[in-house]
């Protein structure tokens, strides 16, 4: 499935098919205090712990979109975003959400982005 932030896909004026909002949310109950963020920040440096609960959690709402979109007929989702909220100081919840839509071929249009990705580099 191709995943882009921007609102369209480079190459496809049009998109076929219907467009889906969809959304998908991942929740940690873990507190914060037992990934270090209690450490002062004199300390400096990064918090690995926090990092990679952080990590983690966004991979998980990414592949719930995924499925949300697939779920819905879709092979693509355009206009991806992430969004982070804390609730209630013991929790952290990470919302990835987009556009779903059905690009026709696929194949064509993860070629040209790829291509365009190492040409950028």
């Amino acid at each position: 499935m191709l995943i882009v932030t921007t609102n369209e896909i480079s190459g496809l004026p049009d998109h076929q098919g219907s467009r889906r909002r969809v959304r998908a949310n991942r929740a940690s109950t873990e507190r914060l205090q037992q990934h270090g963020r209690s450490v002062p920040h004199s300390c400096g440096g990064e918090v690995l712990g926090y990092t990679k609960m952080l990590i983690d959690s966004r991979n998980e709402a990414r592949e719930r979109l995924w499925n949300g979109a697939r779920a819905k007929g879709a092979n693509a989702v355009i206009a991806m975003r992430f969004d982070c909220n804390e609730i209630g100081g013991i929790m952290s919840e990470i919302a990835a959400y987009g556009t779903a839509v059905t690009v026709e071929p696929l194949s064509e249009i993860v070629a040209t982005a790829l291509s365009e990705a190492q040409q950028a580099e």
